[in-house]
């Protein structure tokens, strides 16, 4: 796992979060630079506000996509933001069923103990609750609101919450 111990993770979900499900219209300036595949060989790429990558670069954690984009969000959707190449969880299977988003076990193993933000469309009460039992250090579960994507009040809402720690 790359990165500072120092500095806490920032997991980061795509669908919902990067790609807004309910935009109506393509984001202005989503396309990309120009040695990248348009975007309309995927239509929701169009979504994209080119913008995020600034804004996620910019808080004191480090990134990490947590994505069923897998390792194509370093090579479709990070080039369109800006970012770097990122480290990506690498999901195990599934192996219980409940009330926990499958994700939340797999990140609190990625975490190993360092603080962390997972910021997806999927958080429920019960992964907040779950992760404050089973991980020893801070956490903040943001939910974002997948019609809209991430917006000025979650990176206000993400910005402060790292600044305190």
């Amino acid at each position: 796992m790359p990165g500072s111990p120092e500095r806490p993770l920032l997991f980061l979900d795509v669908d919902g979060p990067l790609i807004p499900f309910g935009a109506p219209q393509p984001h202005p300036g989503a396309q990309g630079p120009p040695h990248l595949a348009p975007a309309d060989s995927n239509p929701l790429l169009a979504r994209l506000n080119p913008q995020h990558g600034r804004r996620l670069s910019a808080l004191p954690c480090d990134l990490v996509w947590a994505t069923t984009w897998m390792a194509d969000a370093n090579e479709v959707i990070g080039p369109r933001l800006g970012l770097p190449e990122l480290p990506v969880v690498d999901w195990p299977d599934p192996d219980e069923d409940g009330p926990l988003h499958w994700k939340t076990r797999g990140l609190l193993d990625w975490a190993s103990g360092r603080p962390f933000v997972w910021v997806d469309d999927e958080i429920t009460d019960a992964d907040r609750a779950w992760v404050s039992r089973h991980h020893p250090g801070p956490a903040l579960l943001h939910r974002v609101d997948p019609r809209r994507g991430l917006t000025d009040v979650d990176f206000a809402t993400l910005g402060d919450w790292l600044a305190r720690l």
